[in-house]
């Protein structure tokens, strides 16, 4: 327990100016293309701090130690050889449970405000509390990527893009805050809806898909870990899966000219 402690504060500790800037950037225009209305509304303000800190806590606290328990008391292991064990939970399954815990933290702030309003959400309203929710996790993660590399400095950068072509992390680490945030807009869009398990279970199976890319293609780990050697496949993957989804969501926030519904936080 200690040590995810120390991961927790570590990730506090050694921020960057430029990382932390550059990740609200990246959020800031995704999260644009929901126009979401934080000014009439300062309670999305309140969403979006809270999913922030509230999936990162999930990763630290119960993601990361149950991946490593898994990997740890090689589950099924009578079933299959320790190698074959170890590339099925690597490819499926790991994934679809880092989906299941950050997608389910950043629903929380959701979930408050659909209880609140009586369980009645404009499903606009429902996608774009979730876009928010999402793009205020996706900006720390961003942040945490964009340390490592700012924390190199500027010959260290030049040196790290000569080497590896670093343009490859920073345009994957923009698609991802996009595919982070339109994940938690479905699941948002289909609490509304009346469909929240499902729409849950879907936004995680995208978001392990795009987590697959952990082991399809090594360099991702960049993304995730700060290892500068991102790929241009990886970054190739990242975009098009987050493409797809941001696309899908904002069809749904776009398909009507109707304004979105003011959910009942009148008591708030």
């Amino acid at each position: 327990m200690d040590h995810v402690v120390g991961c927790f504060v570590y990730f506090f500790d050694e921020s960057s100016v430029w990382g932390i800037g550059l990740g609200i950037v990246f959020g800031a225009v995704w999260l644009a293309s929901y126009w979401p209305p934080l000014f009439k509304r300062p309670w999305l303000w309140a969403v979006l701090v809270s999913s922030a800190f509230l999936t990162m806590a999930a990763v630290y606290f119960i993601q990361n130690p149950l991946v490593n328990s898994i990997y740890k008391e090689q589950i099924l292991s009578w079933l299959w050889s320790h190698g074959v064990l170890g590339r099925l939970v690597s490819l499926a399954g790991v994934p679809l449970f880092m989906g299941l815990v950050q997608e389910g933290a950043k629903l929380l702030p959701v979930v408050f405000w659909w209880r609140r309003s009586g369980r009645n959400l404009d499903p606009k309203l429902g996608l774009v509390i979730g876009a928010v929710a999402g793009a205020g996790f996706a900006i720390l993660e961003a942040h945490l990527a964009l340390n490592y590399v700012f924390n190199y400095g500027l010959s260290g950068m030049v040196s790290l893009w000569m080497q590896f072509g670093i343009v490859n992390g920073f345009w994957g680490i923009f698609f991802t805050v996009a595919a982070q945030t339109a994940f938690s807009a479905m699941a948002g869009y289909g609490l509304a809806r009346g469909r929240g398990w499902q729409f849950y279970l879907i936004a995680s199976a995208l978001h392990g898909l795009l987590y697959m890319a952990l082991t399809i293609f090594p360099g991702f780990t960049y993304f995730v870990y700060g290892n500068p050697t991102a790929s241009l496949g990886a970054s190739i993957y990242t975009a098009v899966l987050a493409a797809l989804v941001t696309g899908w969501a904002l069809w749904l926030r776009w398909r009507r000219t109707t304004g979105i519904a003011e959910p009942d936080v009148s008591s708030s």
